[in-house]
């Protein structure tokens, strides 16, 4: 005889709540799993949690509104979103952490590879090697880990399903920046004490030697 699935069927459509309760559960959902990752959410991502064909264009411009007041807020960040701290909060912040006076300890090229995964996020190990044409140890994503300028982003959608790599607030900090939204502007890098380029001609990017201990 067959044994009875015990396992729940997620439930997308909601269709035994009323149109208002429904919109506020998917609403709900929404700023879960953004709260619960550390790097941007696709769209398909968001898709899975939501009604076929409801728009997350709009879930997400409701969240913006009801974030209003809050101290952090939903960006979007490249092809996702996510949710980040406003940036009148980032001196309490960097309070908080005490990265201002705290020397890093890493090498040059340490200071590198926390770039190119501040440019390139999410990125794995394998998307490292493509920049700097060789194998990014295990030991050094690990030193970066443990001054907690990196933590675990999503799994590549491929075999072996790697883990890829997000910076944290703590980089932020550590570097005098605010948001992620700073990274592309060449002048606001400089000023962090992040110089360079990300690939290219130039070479893969850098951290100033000022940030060395």
């Amino acid at each position: 005889m067959k044994k009875a699935s015990t396992e729940t069927v997620f439930d997308r459509e909601l269709a035994d709540l009323p149109p208002d309760l429904r919109w506020q559960e998917w609403l709900r959902r929404v700023e879960a799993v953004l709260f619960a990752s550390a790097a941007p959410v696709p769209r398909e991502a968001l898709e899975r949690v939501v009604g076929q064909g409801v728009s997350v264009d709009l879930l997400i411009a409701d969240l913006a509104a009801d974030l209003e007041g809050r101290p952090y807020e939903v960006a979007q960040v490249g092809a996702g979103w996510m949710l980040r701290t406003r940036t009148a909060y980032a001196p309490a912040i960097r309070a908080a952490a005490d990265v201002g006076g705290r020397a890093l300890n890493l090498s040059e090229f340490d200071l590198a590879v926390l770039a190119a995964i501040a440019f390139h996020q999410p990125i794995s190990r394998d998307g490292l090697k493509d920049i700097f044409g060789r194998e990014i140890s295990r030991d050094l994503i690990g030193r970066l880990a443990e001054r907690e300028l990196i933590g675990t982003g999503p799994r590549e959608p491929r075999r072996g399903a790697p883990y890829t790599f997000v910076t944290t607030e703590t980089f932020l900090a550590a570097f005098g920046m605010e948001t992620l939204r700073d990274l592309p502007d060449a002048e606001q890098m400089g000023d962090a004490g992040i110089e360079g380029t990300v690939g290219g001609p130039d070479g893969p990017p850098h951290l100033s030697s000022k940030h060395v201990a």
